[in-house]
């Protein structure tokens, strides 16, 4: 009986969880099944369209806003804003130069040698043919001697062979006189003996002897002429070369006397001695320079040009400083660190009390004035080299990349060639920071 009821308990509890699953579970496949939405008919019809604007924004941005090219922020009190006027440009340029004097001969030592007495300190007013320093060189004191037993050997020599020369044309003299006298007497003993021969008074063997004798004479006379010409000839040429070279030799002798003669250092014009600095005892090596001779109160004054001017400055241009006129009176076309250096001297008086040393502020005149288009002159042309600057635009808040053309500088103002127009504003402060922008969004 228990054991009934239990099959009966188990068999009423299957067929209950068999009615809860058939109503929480859904049929067979059901899990294997999903649903399909519907696509939205708006996507469908609108989204070519909203594609195709969408890259035609991006080509039109890359067209309008990023032709632009790169833009930098900059607060506008960081820079410098002028305006571009019209007015005269005056062709000048400020030039600073040093007052050096006019004249200057250095003393370098011709021959080198032991400081063996100063007689002046550095300073001193010198007149031409002061003496100054004294030097030895025990060497060349040598040399000179040699040279001088060598050269009067030399001369020996040539006065020996001019000596021979000139007795080889004394002898040649009296051969010629010997010949002539022989020629004389043989010509009369021959006349004489032609009579006798007619008579039969001598031989005719004794007369033949004697022409023959007369004829012998007669040709030696011809090559006694002819051995006297050729030796005058060679002669003159032998004491030409003889005479120049004579002449060469003294000449060397004397270039030796006087480089000895140059170690009594000189002052060779009048003038103050500068940059003498040596010692008694010091040895001085041959081309070293002992100092220099400035002449005085006489100056000039050196100056330096950027080399952006160098096409445009020639000799006897003018400048002025105060009420004294200068005018360039040498350029110096090497160009160091971007400068050039020109001399000027004083047209007509110098200014009172100016010394060496001293720097003078000059004003150039390269051109003259004319009506035309100016920038002030700022740093900016050194960064764009005057080929472009930033423009303003008319709302003020940007500032523009343009190409330009800009003519004459001088201290304040830059001519404005082509690019500009009067009451345009532009940036002139440096553009070292954003030199690579093409556009500036100016802030306050």
């Amino acid at each position: 009986m228990e054991n009934l009821s239990k099959k009966a308990e188990s068999a009423k509890f299957t067929t209950e969880k068999t009615r809860v699953i058939q109503h929480s579970e859904p049929i067979s496949g059901a899990g294997m099944d999903r649903k399909v939405e519907k696509k939205n008919p708006l996507l469908k019809k609108w989204g070519p369209l909203v594609l195709v604007v969408l890259v035609a924004g991006y080509f039109a941005y890359e067209i309008f806003i990023g032709s632009a090219g790169r833009s930098l922020e900059v607060r506008e009190s960081r820079i410098q804003i002028s305006e571009v006027t019209s007015g005269t440009f005056e062709d000048f340029i400020p030039v600073r130069g040093r007052v050096t004097p006019a004249q200057t001969v250095y003393l370098d030592a011709i021959e080198g040698g032991r400081v063996e007495q100063m007689l002046v300190e550095d300073g001193a007013m010198l007149k031409a043919g002061d003496l100054i320093v004294k030097l030895s060189n025990a060497q060349l004191q040598l040399n000179v001697l040699s040279n001088e037993a060598r050269v009067a050997e030399q001369l020996n020599n040539m006065r020996s062979i001019e000596l021979s020369l000139e007795q080889n044309r004394l002898q040649h003299k009296r051969n010629l006189v010997d010949i002539n006298y022989q020629i004389k007497m043989l010509t009369r003993q021959e006349q004489q003996e032609a009579q006798l021969v007619k008579n039969n008074t001598i031989p005719m063997t004794r007369y033949q002897d004697t022409q023959d004798t007369l004829e012998w004479y007669k040709n030696r006379l011809a090559v006694t002429l002819e051995s006297q010409a050729t030796d005058s000839r060679m002669q003159e040429e032998q004491l030409a070369f003889l005479k120049a070279t004579g002449e060469r030799l003294e000449g060397n002798l004397e270039i030796s006397r006087q480089n000895l003669e140059s170690m009594n250092v000189r002052a060779p014009v009048d003038g103050k001695l500068s940059g003498f600095d040596v010692e008694v005892g010091q040895s001085i090596p041959r081309g070293e320079r002992l100092g220099q001779i400035d002449t005085p109160n006489n100056f000039k004054l050196t100056a330096t040009i950027d080399e952006y001017y160098l096409d445009r400055v020639d000799i006897g241009q003018r400048a002025r400083f105060e009420d004294y006129e200068l005018s360039i009176s040498k350029i110096y076309p090497q160009v160091s660190n971007g400068k050039f250096e020109v001399d000027f001297k004083f047209v007509d008086e110098q200014p009172a009390g100016i010394r060496r040393g001293q720097t003078i502020q000059t004003r150039l005149t390269l051109g003259d004035d004319t009506k035309a288009l100016l920038i002030p002159n700022g740093a900016f042309f050194q960064d764009t080299g005057g080929n472009w600057i930033f423009v303003v635009t008319a709302d003020g808040n940007q500032a523009v990349k343009r190409n330009v053309t800009l003519g004459r500088r001088n201290s304040r103002y830059i001519e404005v060639v082509d690019g500009l127009e009067a009451g345009e504003r532009v940036v002139t402060s440096p553009y070292t920071s954003f030199r690579d922008m093409d556009r500036l969004t100016l802030n306050d």
